[in-house]
Order: C-alpha cells, then sequence, then structure tokens
C-alpha cells in the first residue's frame, strides 16, 4: 500500500481512559524506565490496549540523520527504548533521514548546520543500519528512507505542507526563538526541518515516535501534522541525552566524548572504566540490560563500602559483550588489569582530546606538555630519557616517538596521569 493510501485513511478515535490490564501496564513500565517524558499517557494506554485487543502491533518509529557515519553509546539510549518496543511485540521503523539530512536539522544550535552533500549522507547511511542492528532485532526492524515520500512530494506538496504550519509556531521553539532574538540569522531551508520530520510520521501512520529531549518540538509538529491530514496523533517519549566522557557535555562527535559501538573492545571497556562514578549510575540506567532492582543493589553495596570501580567494570564488560562478545569483554578485562591495575592507575585521571596537526600524530613530548603533565616540551623530554614515562603501561624511550590516533593513558613519574585521545 502507498504512503499516499495510508495518509488518506485515518485510525479509530481513541477511547477515554479506563481501568487498564497487568500487560498494558507492564508495557508502561519498560516504556517509562529512564524516558524523559510520555506524551500523551493517556492515549498511549488507549493505543497500548486496543494494539492488545485487536493483535496489531503498535508501529513505533525512530529517524536518525546520517550526519557521521558512525553510531555511540549515547544513540544507544533511544535504540535500547526500541528494542524494548521491539520485545514487547511491537513494529520498529528505522527511518534513516537521507532528504532530511540535505536540509539540516537545526535543533539545539545556535548557527546554521551546514547541509551535507549527497555523496556524504550516501556514505554516512551506509553504515548505519548494520550498527543499529547490535541493538534491534534485524528481522524484526523496519528500515525506511524519508526519501520515499518527500522527493515525490515536489514543490507543491510542499507548499501544501507549509500552509499547516504557522511561522508563529515555529518561532515558538527555543533555538530559533533565542537566534531570533539574537539577531542571529535563521535560513528558511531551516524551517522546513521540523515540518519534513513531522510528515514522515503522516507517511508512516506512526503511534510513537521516540527523540532525544532536544527533539520534542519536531515530535509535536509530528503529532500536529498528523490531526490536519486525518490521522490520529501519534504520542511521543523522550529519552534522556546521554553524557559523554566528560560528564557535562552530551555525547558528540563532535565533543570528542563519545564511546563508539564499533570501537575495539579493549578502547571500549577503557572509555567506559574512565567515566566518574557518579556517571556511572546515569549509564547503568539507560543503556544497562540490568533491571532496576540490580542497579539498586549495586548501589546499596556501595554505599555499604564496595568499591564502585568494581561495579563499573560489570558495566564495563556488559557493554562489551552487548557489541563484541562474551569472550571479547573477558578479554578487555584481563588487558586492562595487566595494563593499569598492576600499575595502581587512578580510575578517575584527567582526561584530554587533542587534535594532530600533522598527519602522523602528536609527540609524545609535545603531548605531555598538552595534558599538563609537564611543564615543558624540555621537561617532558627529559623525563622520557630518564625512563619515568609510560604509555599504556610501558616504557619509553624514544624521545621523538609520534603517537598516532587513538586513546592512551600516560603517566609521568609515580603520580601524573592522564587519559588523551588524539583524533
Amino acid at each position: 500500500m502507498s504512503h499516499f493510501n495510508r495518509i488518506d485513511s485515518p485510525r479509530m478515535p481513541v477511547p477515554a481512559p479506563h481501568a487498564i490490564t497487568a500487560e498494558v501496564e507492564h508495557a508502561l513500565q519498560v516504556v517509562r524506565r529512564g524516558s524523559d517524558e510520555l506524551l500523551v499517557e493517556a492515549d498511549f494506554v488507549a493505543k497500548l490496549e486496543r494494539a492488545q485487543a485487536s493483535g496489531t502491533p503498535l508501529r513505533c518509529k525512530l529517524g536518525l540523520d546520517p550526519t557521521a557515519p558512525d553510531l555511540h553509546l549515547g544513540h544507544t539510549v533511544v535504540l535500547t527504548k526500541l528494542r524494548q518496543l521491539q520485545d514487547l511485540g511491537h513494529t520498529v521503523i528505522f527511518l534513516i533521514g537521507d532528504f532530511t539530512s540535505m536540509i539540516g536539522d537545526p535543533s539545539g544550535r545556535n548557527t546554521t548546520r551546514p547541509p551535507l552533500t549527497r555523496q556524504q549522507i550516501e556514505a554516512n547511511a551506509r553504515t548505519y543500519f548494520d550498527q543499529a542492528t547490535l541493538v534491534l532485532d534485524r528481522a524484526r526492524t523496519e528500515i525506511r528512507y524519508n526519501s520515499e515520500w518527500s522527493v515525490p512530494l515536489g514543490a507543491d506538496g510542499m507548499i501544501r505542507l507549509a500552509s499547516h504550519y504557522t511561522l508563529a509556531r515555529l518561532l515558538e521553539r527555543d533555538d530559533f526563538n533565542q537566534r531570533y532574538k539574537e539577531g542571529q540569522p535563521i535560513a528558511m531551508h531551516e524551517l522546513l526541518y521540523p515540518l519534513m520530520q513531522g510528515y514522515d510520521s503522516v507517511a508512516l501512520c506512526s503511534d510513537l515516535e521516540l527523540g532525544g529531549t532536544d527533539q520534542k518540538f519536531n515530535l509535536l509538529v509530528g503529532r500536529e501534522l498528523q490531526r490536519h491530514y486525518g490521522q490520529e496523533p501519534q504520542c511521543i517519549l523522550t529519552m534522556p541525552l546521554l553524557e559523554g566522557l566528560d560528564g557535562v557535555e552530551k555525547m558528540s562527535k563532535s565533543k570528542n566524548n563519545t564511546i563508539g559501538i564499533t570501537e575495539p573492545p579493549s578502547e571500549m571497556f577503557g572509555k567506559v572504566m574512565s567515566i566518574s562514578d557518579d556517571l556511572m549510575w546515569r549509564y547503568y540506567e539507560l543503556v544497562s540490560s540490568r533491571t532496576l532492582a540490580e542497579i539498586e543493589a549495586f548501589k546499596r553495596e556501595v554505599a555499604d563500602g564496595r568499591n564502585p570501580r568494581d561495579i563499573k567494570v560489570l558495566l564495563g564488560q556488559e557493554i562489551v559483550a552487548r557489541f563484541h562478545s562474551a569472550p571479547a569483554a573477558e578479554d578487555a578485562l584481563r588487558d586492562f588489569e595487566a595494563r593499569f591495575r598492576e600499575g595502581e592507575a587512578p580510575a578517575d585521571m584527567p582526561q584530554f582530546t587533542f587534535s594532530a596537526q600533522g598527519k602522523g600524530g602528536i609527540v609524545v613530548s609535545a603531548l605531555l606538555k598538552q595534558a599538563g603533565l609537564a611543564p615543558s616540551s624540555s621537561e617532558a623530554i627529559r623525563a622520557i630519557e630518564q625512563g619515568g614515562v609510560r604509555i599504556d603501561g610501558q616504557r619509553i624511550e624514544d624521545r621523538s616517538r609520534v603517537l598516532p590516533a587513538g586513546t592512551y593513558v600516560l603517566q609521568l613519574g609515580k603520580r601524573r596521569w592522564a587519559r588523551v585521545t588524539i583524533t
């Protein structure tokens, strides 16, 4: 059936709320875990009960623009929720925004995002679904591209679509509003982005759309457009934005604070071990498959004196096993212990990310200075010559050694440590 037929086929009205069944209550508990907001919950309950009565699964949609070729742990927060919906028996639609990527999502930005070229989009999209199925069940996932309906829409269709929304409503969005007040430019194509994302929900007849908290406005636009096209409005589920390794900014490739889901096991494990003890609980809640009861038990154990490092090891192993294998997780732990535990490496060492100026990487002596382990390059060179510098537990003697892109633990003397990532 074409998407145009589906657009013209409204669903039955949502019935009034009533006492819910145990099955629906269980589904609600699964959906609520770790989420930020479920709108509108009463409507979602009605959808769940109708799905249970009819045997027709809900259509749950997530759209991702292929702005970078790799997915990271932050992406898995919402992907994990989608997998839970799959396990509840609902249909999951993994939507690749190959059309909207050419517009550029302005969400949360104070400047215009440069649109991607078609070549960039196609190159990035090739790996997206393969990486997403490290979380999702490939056999139960419907993959779509929004160019399917956005390109045929054409100029006249775009004008009709734009007639369903007002400029005043668009300018209510925080980032647009702030930029407008500050006199910052807002390009016309940026105003189209929420409309096109909303139209995706119309084309797919979405029952539930998921996204980060920064996507709330766009998700609400989808509800409004569905009303205009005679459909029952979708519910929306917003998920928190996972903080990156710095514990401050959201995990983002542009911030160089990510844990990539295709990174080598040892690097992935080491990065998990580098997060703070407080942030560890946030990761447990948002990306771990452990039950809330298990997590609370861990918290009690730490409060009673257990070293939080032990709990962090379990988290690191779970994450590595999830994206690689259980044997890889065991190997990563052994490698980590061999390199760091025997050398008494601190779990809370400072972390830095540096960009290599040349093609080869960064000279160790310069890196020691940039990371604040040595006051000058000459002091760093002296320490190397005296045998006082180690990289990943191995003493180095070559003062001109260049480290290529990667993550390393630097040690100068017995008390100065830093984890550095070279990009």
